[in-house]
């Protein structure tokens, strides 16, 4: 790809949706200059209907048009538009580019029992060679054979991912964004293109999938009944970006070299390392690490951790019983609680659906024989030590398995906020974490944007070179408590 080597300032709009929430940010970005503005954030909750859990993707829309009216007022010379959002669901179009009903959550239990099934057909290790992804109940090759079972895919045309269909909307093109195409346990990782046997064994319809599209590539223009909705005089151009939410979030880590380690911190924590080519060994596989398509050809080489779930879903929890605790208030007091007085496994699929995570957290800790979390403090100090933990275990283990040396962990997303949590994984990992920026999201969307645009030009090291010099971070040096820390592991592990 030729790549522009910058020029005057662009603005450009990130849409960037998270399992929780999503928001419309105004990037204005230039040689020396990158500026992120919050226009427009809005809720993102599910609803369930007849016991199947969905996506509200109409509101979605409804907003993302909304987010896109207000930065056009603020900015009519808008250059371009980007989407990024979650992995794995998607929307069915019928053949004449209709929505057949509202995409599925990826905590429904429609897939429970198919990934074994799927996996003793195709064989793990043959489903693994090839795609390189981790083993999860809820990627997209479990929900469509889920989904051809009930009889859904009988009318289907066209599968699209959740950006690709906001993308479908306002442009009338389709296509299928290789970042995000890679969460569907269906590309296949060497030739970053579909793999179409496997597609022909599972029995999918041959013509599902859409042509896929790297970051950089236009997406299109916004179509003539859009323009007129979101109020500009033009049709304005949307830009392909790395629309899975963390390949954009990494590429907005502000890393000086490859010697680094993230993790992007939010209802779900990626860990990992930025590769060149794949790691497919069977050690890899056993462990569960994923092999993900990244910006310019990288491979995102980690593994999910449950992440800050757990105290959102906590925190809603409590403020639903009328407690409604204070954030912060709750985190200093964590921050006073005994150190490893309970630690559970976040991985734990006990903790994957929606509900009380407190009483599932006090459960695990009666069968496994620790003292019971009583208290807010005591159930988030449980929550981070445990977090914790599974940072010091998948970075380790990232390390090992890739070969990869590593000097620093960065952590971007919301997590980056939360000083106890850093403070721990520093402590845990044992290496320096740096916190921020928060909006690595955005940012890496809006970067690749710019440069699309001749905003900016180089690679991911000059683009990542202006987020280090315009974005601040905070510091967490590892304080020594390396025997606690690994006792703890052994108990966890027991």
């Amino acid at each position: 790809m030729t790549r522009p080597t910058g020029g005057r300032p662009a603005v450009v709009a990130a849409v960037d949706l998270g399992a929780s929430g999503g928001r419309v940010m105004a990037g204005r970005v230039g040689p020396d200059d990158l500026d992120l503005t919050a226009v427009h954030r809005f809720g993102n909750d599910p609803v369930e209907v007849r016991g199947t859990l969905h996506w509200n993707i109409l509101g979605l829309y409804e907003q993302v048009l909304a987010g896109l009216r207000a930065t056009l007022a603020d900015h009519p010379e808008l250059a371009s538009v980007g989407i990024d959002s979650w992995g794995c669901d998607f929307g069915l179009l019928d053949g004449h580019g209709h929505l057949l009903g509202s995409p599925v959550h990826y905590r429904d239990r429609r897939t429970d029992g198919v990934m074994a099934q799927v996996s003793a057909q195709l064989g793990a290790g043959h489903l693994y060679d090839v795609t390189g992804l981790q083993a999860l109940p809820f990627n997209t090759v479990y929900q469509l054979v889920a989904a051809k079972r009930a009889g859904l895919l009988d009318a289907a045309g066209t599968m699209l991912l959740i950006p690709d269909l906001l993308s479908y909307w306002l442009t009338g093109e389709l296509g299928a964004e290789v970042t995000n195409a890679s969460t569907t346990q269906l590309l296949d990782v060497r030739r970053r293109g579909w793999a179409l046997d496997l597609v022909e064994r599972l029995g999918l319809p041959g013509g599902l999938l859409p042509r896929l599209r790297e970051p950089g590539e236009p997406g299109g223009t916004l179509l003539p009944a859009v323009t007129r909705q979101v109020g500009a005089d033009r049709a304005v151009p949307v830009t392909v970006v790395g629309s899975h939410d963390t390949a954009s979030a990494v590429a907005g880590v502000p890393a000086r070299d490859d010697r680094f380690l993230y993790i992007s911190c939010g209802t779900w924590s990626l860990v990992g390392v930025e590769l060149d080519r794949p790691v497919l060994t069977d050690a890899s596989r056993r462990a569960n690490f994923t092999n993900e398509s990244g910006a310019d050809g990288t491979v995102r080489y980690l593994r999910n951790v449950m992440g800050l779930w757990l105290l959102q879903e906590s925190m809603r929890g409590w403020a639903a019983a009328g407690a409604r605790p204070d954030l912060a208030a709750v985190l200093a007091a964590a921050a006073e609680v005994t150190p490893f007085a309970a630690v559970v496994d976040c991985d734990d699929p006990v903790f994957l659906p929606p509900g009380d995570i407190p009483a599932r957290i006090a459960d695990v800790c009666r069968r496994t024989g620790q003292p019971v979390p009583g208290t807010p403090a005591e159930v988030t100090r449980c929550i981070l030590d445990s977090l914790a933990l599974a940072y010091r275990r998948t970075a380790r283990q990232a390390r090992e398995l890739s070969g990869r040396d590593v000097d620093v962990i960065h952590v971007v997303g919301g997590g980056a906020r939360n000083g106890l949590l850093c403070q721990l994984t520093a402590d845990a990992c044992g290496l320096p974490v740096l916190a921020g920026p928060v909006e690595a999201t955005a940012l890496g969307n809006v970067l690749v944007q710019a440069r699309a645009v001749g905003a900016v030009g180089g690679g991911l090291a000059e683009l990542r070179s202006l987020v280090a010099r315009t974005q601040p971070v905070v510091r967490y040096e590892p304080r020594g408590h390396e025997a606690a820390w690994a006792a703890a592991e052994r108990r966890l592990t027991a």
